[in-house]
């Protein structure tokens, strides 16, 4: 589909929103799979340059933090005139049954869970919306809905 005059991406940046709302959905949905399609290399790029910098520099981080007597963490050293800064997060996850089962222990001993960790009640939606009403009634009082970000995907029609 050829469109004559049509704005490229970069000239998004510079047309107000009402302007590119304007757009017919033909164009839109091509600068809609253009912006997919930039995203997706970006992406491959950012990816492809983060492998190359950790095959560069993890192994002189890792000894740092090693030296520092640290599996994770920030750390930095110099690269000639550059300054490097590696981090590497520490990502926790908790063992959901043994951690409720840890919690009972406490409270059992006749302490309090609270003061150890944080305790959090999660109503899946699907479970929620399977309930009959009057306990669903019960609940509402503690359910908020608040929405996310509007996503639209033009597709052309099929012939």
């Amino acid at each position: 589909m050829t469109i004559p005059n049509r704005p490229s991406l970069a000239d998004l940046s510079r047309m107000s929103l009402g302007k590119i709302a304007a757009l017919s959905s033909e164009t839109l949905l091509l600068l809609q799979e253009e912006a997919d399609e930039a995203l997706r290399r970006a992406k491959a790029a950012k990816d492809g340059l983060d492998g190359a910098l950790d095959r560069k520099y993890g192994s002189i981080a890792a000894e740092l933090r090693k030296r520092e007597d640290r599996d994770t963490g920030t750390v930095r050293f110099d690269d000639g005139n550059i300054i490097v800064v590696a981090d590497l997060p520490k990502k926790v996850e908790w063992d959901q049954d043994r951690l409720a089962a840890t919690v009972e222990r406490i409270r059992a001993a006749g302490n309090d869970p609270a003061e150890y960790v944080e305790l959090a009640f999660k109503v899946p939606e699907r479970k929620y919306t399977a309930w009959p009403g009057h306990i669903r009634s019960a609940f509402e009082a503690a359910r908020t809905v608040r929405t996310g970000k509007p996503s639209f995907v033009l597709k052309p029609q099929s012939s």
